[in-house]
């Protein structure tokens, strides 16, 4: 079946029930059961996959989780509070004293947080790597986990996903990918070879900024680690959050082409205009990961970076301020377009050097692309 169909069908076993079109969010914190025994097997039943407590999930969850598992590809798929507690929950079930994890340099600012201030002083080896690095030689015996985010976070740079996955099969170790930029319908994380794939439903997959999910998917065997984390120090995702992910499946591929269709107007756009050095997007053939964006991807709906030409803070300051189709935020993936510096997470309250290159990061909404271009124009008059 098409995804395009999987969009609209998947996830809506309850509804038939409700005599509803979409499933009923189901709201509870104890799941009561008819019998002793029912009660038993419940407790046998695999946690986040069957009813048993309010933590455990619901059927509104469920119905996610398993629509989530068929798009990916995959055979399950675990939901948490947020994009960071599902990053948090597969680094943390694969860390320990004694354990190595290696990651690409370009990954989101807070998972370089985590891993420098939570994993490495309780004991567990961190190393990070460039986009461009072969990792065969730098997986040691007790490298228990290779963590990857592609393109990187702020500077757009693409890697070898079958490469990187390769060489850790090779040693037996799992692959997780930040695949939250290609959604499930531009990236194929588990036909590359990705064990685990985490999104940050918050925004694609939602897609009207108004919650905060994260989701993960693989087999049942890669989920395993993961799985019994999640059960022991209580990350779980609440079920209003699940319902309205699940809404926003139902339009995900029509929003991802508009997206992508107006961010590659936006984006040409910008690589003309005399006030922008670069244009950090794949999808553009002069983008130098544009090969490999070609062969591991299907679509970019964005975001994108560019490197504006060295101007004062107050120049700078000008130029965000006066931008008014493009908010300022951090976040992207919703309706609305954003406007970010894109700067690395622990150094986004310091003013940057005259004469240091200025990277903004964009996020291409849903309005008209031309109205975008002249928003931009406009903001950049002063530069």
């Amino acid at each position: 079946m098409h995804p395009h169909t999987q969009l609209i069908h998947l996830g809506r076993e309850t509804a038939t029930a409700a005599h509803a079109v979409s499933p009923p969010l189901v709201r509870t914190s104890t799941t009561v059961f008819a019998t002793y025994g029912a009660y038993k097997q419940a407790q046998r039943n695999q946690v986040f996959d069957a009813p048993r407590y309010g933590r455990s999930g619901t059927s509104t969850t469920f119905e996610l989780q398993r629509a989530m598992a068929a798009l990916a590809g995959t055979e399950s798929c675990i939901a948490t509070s947020c994009g960071l507690s599902a990053i948090t929950a597969v680094l943390a079930a694969h860390a320990g004293p004694g354990r190595h994890i290696l990651l690409s340099s370009g990954v989101y600012g807070p998972t370089r947080v985590f891993c420098d201030k939570e994993l490495a002083p309780t004991g567990t080896q961190v190393e990070f790597f460039p986009h461009g690095a072969d990792i065969a030689p730098l997986i040691r015996d007790h490298t228990s986990l290779v963590f990857i985010e592609t393109p990187a976070s702020l500077t757009m740079e693409m890697l070898d996903v079958r490469a990187v996955c390769a060489a850790a099969h090779a040693r037996g170790v799992p692959v997780a990918c930040d695949s939250t930029w290609g959604t499930p319908l531009f990236f194929d994380a588990h036909r590359l070879g990705i064990d685990l794939s985490l999104h940050a439903a918050t925004k694609f997959i939602n897609g009207h900024s108004d919650l905060m999910l994260g989701l993960v998917t693989g087999s049942a065997d890669a989920l395993a680690a993961l799985r019994a984390h999640c059960d022991r120090s209580g990350t779980h995702a609440a079920p209003d959050a699940c319902w309205l992910a699940l809404r926003g499946l139902r339009t995900l591929a029509v929003r991802l082409e508009r997206h992508q269709a107006s961010a590659l107007v936006v984006a040409n756009w910008l690589a003309r205009h005399p006030a922008v050095r670069r244009v950090l997007f794949p999808a553009l053939s002069s983008d130098p990961g544009h090969a490999l964006w070609r062969s591991q991807f299907t679509g970019a709906a964005g975001p994108f970076t560019i490197e504006l030409a060295p101007c004062t803070e107050e120049a700078f300051t000008r130029f965000i301020d006066g931008l008014s189709l493009f908010s300022l935020g951090t976040s992207w993936g919703g309706f609305e377009s954003l406007v970010m510096p894109a700067v690395p997470h622990h150094l986004r309250a310091l003013a940057a050097p005259a004469d240091a290159p200025r990277l903004v990061r964009l996020h291409v909404g849903l309005e008209d692309p031309q109205d975008l271009c002249n928003d931009l124009a406009a903001a950049m008059g002063g530069l």
